[in-house]
């Protein structure tokens, strides 16, 4: 059931296409009573739909908010807050287990406030991909796929029985089991429409834009297809399945006009990681980016997707691509209905969502690439805006081993049993992984003519490289076998590890225990390269601490050639068996090679093949044999999943926020925190207060699986919460890991927020620039919470974990302009105290009145982060969650 409102504007229509009659509300009807809407960027003109099918429905969306889109285009910046609405919600299970223990957990949270448990359930429609669990534990031989998936199944049974109960527990809610693919790559090949569809509450069908939010800060992929979606935190996520709609601010919209084409050799990968450097650059946190002029009909819908995927990295909000005929060709080659195709044509042909080369909407203002100057290049080995072009890679390593790691000279080291030895700047993993690239058959088709060519003339990488092969759907493992290339990438280590994300996501894998040793034994400084689109601190491999983001060719070459302190171009990757030097030109293949190989490999039908029934998983999902219920049966022995305390004591009305009195700061932290250093994804350390606890519920170290995969525990998670083996905390200088202070003891974070939290005392964090930038996280906020921590104070956030913050209940406050943790001195020994919150409105001014170890008081004023009426609701109720939940069951 498609709702909608009550059309005060008269904008209603009707479309016929193919002889069916769609509603929908027209842009030429309402500009007849608001003014033109043409200049309006897409993204905008997606919005204005929206606000036009709910207006004045009991939606809280009125003509004021329509009128306040329309006159964007005459002053172009963010302006009054809207209530959002998507068509559908995209889940993966390391942030989609905590939605269904949430969902659940209100289950019982209403029926205990009186309330009917059948409110909760999504109100539209939700796909959740389960792809972030699978390991590359095993890699390199013919069986490494198949008893990945084993592993991942026995770590998993408790998490997948659970999801499949959710399943069949929750209407408008699907599972696509693990093997599948990335939840990206599916959501690109089979769930989107580009148009959707659905009868409205008088049985009449109406189209509107597909749009989507999901609970993975990659969901901005989908944006290369022209439809508009963007990462939320799994608590505004579940808002949104529950009909809340999502507040915001409407965005600023930068315009990225793209010009040329890309030279010989170029690939997209380079390509994006250019955008992302020039985008981070000029600052678009929080805005959304528009890509325009004729330059982008030289890009394939995949270039387009490559680049929307990385909006996170370069801070945008999405990175949006019009709809124009390669989209409609993108629909007929992945297999979507001709009744779908035909209407999303027509429909973006009617309200002015076509794409031409020569459209320039108004923007906020712009940028301009021409592709033509883009070079070969990778990103690292900390951020991926950190672009580096493929001839200096080898110089900036050597700099930055004294400059970043501290090191006087290169070391290598001995390993043990074997005839090599290992040396900083030596590749210790190579994978070819992720949404970002392996979504593009020109940069997977590039990696299998390397692996050919190199084959051919007997190359094979260097004994301490790990290698893996993990595709973002089935249909690449079709193309590569039908194009005889798979055979090659195998013949040289990448055997199919599995479907999924892994290294992407920080699940690489153990390393060869004599190879980890060797690292970790001599502090080697070593590096990985994958084809991904994160490579921060601690998030790769525990073992490695130079990360390279490249293109899935130059995964290849990197792996050949073992190292990144040598010139890739300049230097050989290795001798073939006739001892002659192989260079990267010997074996990088040509565009037209590509392209040849490319048309012939790629059908229609794989992807009819391939997702016929994609729901119904292999014999591992099948053998799952669970019974939906109206509540769950919480196993009180689990380690995995837990009703979460967030509901406990709940009561039908709020306590107004009491103010914070006496606050004591946990940690301090610098620049470019991420979510991975406030929520790591990865492994759990056995003598860390997760793996404690672990063990003492029988639980061996062996058997941990990963933070990702235990986010369905509270108790594991809290535990976890600064748990980054990378992270500084400024009160604990010298020392890397989660550690903070407690009356001058140093101990782990969550031992001393526990002291405090007996004590009564509350809590802050400080931190410096780009705060909470990467995943879409939510339990970077809800760790947060669960700390004791009221409030974080800091010099600017990353939109998600901002919004995730309030959507718990944490406070976010802003530093002044040229104010920060230093310039006021804050170094940990203070206390805080900061009033009035019970009267707080969004955007406010707060006085923070600091208590210093030497008995000085002063104050400083900050920003309250909260930025629109409807998150201050949220504050005011103690988080998201409550808020639906008193809302529902009133």
């Amino acid at each position: 059931m498609t709702e909608v409102g009550k059309d005060t504007l008269e904008t209603r229509s009707t479309l016929t296409v193919n002889g069916k009659d769609y509603a929908y509300y027209s842009f030429a009807k309402a500009a007849e009573k608001i003014g033109p809407v043409d200049k309006l960027p897409f993204t905008l003109k997606v919005l204005l739909e929206n606000m036009l099918r709910f207006e004045d429905g009991g939606f809280t969306v009125g003509e004021d908010h329509i009128r306040a889109i329309a006159a964007w285009q005459y002053n172009p910046r963010t302006g009054r807050e809207i209530q959002y609405r998507p068509a559908r919600v995209l889940l993966q299970d390391f942030t989609g287990v905590p939605c269904v223990v949430d969902l659940a957990a209100m289950r019982d949270g209403i029926a205990k406030l009186g309330g009917d448990t059948a409110k909760i359930n999504p109100q539209v429609p939700v796909n959740l991909v389960i792809d972030h669990s699978v390991m590359v534990d095993e890699f390199g031989h013919p069986r490494a796929f198949a008893n990945n998936m084993a592993l991942e199944y026995a770590r998993n049974a408790e998490r997948y029985d659970f999801l499949k109960w959710g399943s069949k527990s929750f209407r408008n809610f699907s599972a696509v089991p693990p093997g599948t693919g990335i939840c990206h790559q599916v959501n690109l090949e089979h769930i989107a429409k580009g148009v959707w569809f659905g009868e409205d509450q008088s049985g009449a069908l109406v189209a509107y834009p597909d749009t989507c939010v999901g609970t993975d800060s990659h969901t901005t992929m989908i944006n290369g297809m022209g439809v508009l979606g963007w990462g939320v935190g799994g608590i505004e996520a579940e808002a949104a399945m529950l009909g809340q709609p999502v507040s915001m601010l409407i965005p600023e919209v930068v315009g990225f006009q793209l010009t040329g084409a890309m030279a010989e050799g170029v690939t997209a990968t380079d390509l994006v990681l250019t955008c992302t450097q020039m985008l981070r650059a000029a600052g678009v946190v929080g805005r959304f980016v528009e890509f325009y002029g004729p330059g982008v009909s030289a890009l394939s819908l995949a270039d387009r997707a490559t680049i929307a995927n990385m909006a996170p990295e370069y801070g945008a909000t999405c990175g949006f691509f019009g709809i124009d005929g390669k989209t409609i060709d993108y629909l007929r080659l992945t297999g979507r209905p001709e009744e779908e195709i035909a209407l999303t044509e027509a429909y973006s042909r009617e309200q002015g969502l076509w794409f031409t080369p020569e459209s320039e909407p108004v923007f906020t203002r712009t940028l301009h690439l021409d592709m033509g100057s883009v070079v070969p290049s990778l990103a690292g080995p900390k951020r991926p805006q950190d672009k580096v072009a493929l001839p200096a890679v080898d110089e900036l390593f050597n700099d930055q081993l004294s400059e970043l790691y501290g090191k006087k000279a290169p070391k290598r080291a001995k390993v043990a049993g074997a005839e090599h030895d290992v040396g900083d700047g030596d590749v210790v993993i190579a994978a070819i992984t992720s949404c970002t690239n392996t979504s593009n058959p020109d940069v997977m088709v590039a990696a299998g003519l390397v692996a050919k060519k190199a084959n051919e003339r007997g190359l094979q990488p260097k004994p301490w490289v790990k290698t893996s092969l993990a595709p973002g759907s089935q249909v690449v493992t079709d193309y590569l076998e039908k194009a005889g290339l798979q055979e090659h990438l195998d013949a040289i280590g990448f055997d199919l590890v599995g479907y999924g994300c892994t290294t992407c996501i920080g699940n690489s894998g153990p390393l060869a225990e004599p190879i980890s040793q060797a690292i970790n034994s001599n502090d080697i400084v070593a590096a990985s390269v994958l084809s991904g689109n994160r490579n921060f601190e601690g998030r790769v491999s525990p073992d490695v601490r130079a990360n390279f983001l490249a293109s899935p060719p130059l995964v290849v070459a990197y792996a050949l050639k073992g190292t990144v302190t040598e010139d890739m171009v300049a230097t050989p990757l290795g001798q073939d068996r006739w001892g002659t030097d192989v260079y990267l030109k010997d074996v990088w293949p040509s565009n037209a090679e590509i392209a040849e190989v490319r048309a012939g490999a790629i059908t229609r039908e794989m992807f009819l093949a391939r997702y016929a029934d994609v729901y119904k998983g292999d014999a591992h999902w099948q053998a799952i044999d669970v019974t939906g219920s109206d509540t769950y049966s919480w196993r009180p022995n689990s380690t995995y999943v837990a009703n979460p305390p967030y509901f406990e004591g709940l009561e039908t009305e709020p306590t107004p926020p009491a103010d914070i009195v006496g606050a004591k700061p946990l940690l301090i932290l610098g620049d470019s925190v991420t979510t991975d250093h406030i929520s790591p994804a990865g492994s759990i350390k056995a003598d860390s207060p997760a793996g404690k606890w672990l063990q003492e519920r029988q639980v061996a170290p062996a058997d941990f699986n990963s933070y990702g995969s235990r986010r369905g525990h509270h108790e594991v998670m809290v535990r976890g919460t600064f748990a980054n083996i990378r992270i500084r905390n400024e009160m604990v200088p010298g020392v890397e890991g989660g550690l903070s202070r407690y009356e001058g003891q140093v101990m782990p974070v969550y031992d001393a927020a526990e002291r405090y939290r007996a004590d009564g005392t509350p809590l802050v964090v400080i931190a410096g620039k780009e705060y909470g930038t990467g995943s879409s996280r939510d339990w970077a906020a809800k760790g947060t919470f669960l700390l004791g921590i009221r409030a974080v104070i800091v010099e600017s956030f990353e939109r998600i974990h901002r919004s995730n913050l309030v959507g718990m209940g944490v406070l976010p406050l802003q530093f002044r302009e040229g104010e920060t943790r230093a310039s006021l001195g804050l170094t940990g020994g203070e206390s805080f105290t900061i009033r009035g919150l019970a009267d707080l409105e969004p955007g406010q001014e707060l006085v923070v009145e600091v208590s210093r170890a030497d008995g000085r008081r002063d104050s400083f004023t900050a920003l309250c982060r909260i930025d629109t009426a409807n998150e201050m609701g949220y504050f005011r109720n103690g988080g998201i969650l409550p808020y639906v939940l008193r809302k529902l069951a009133a």
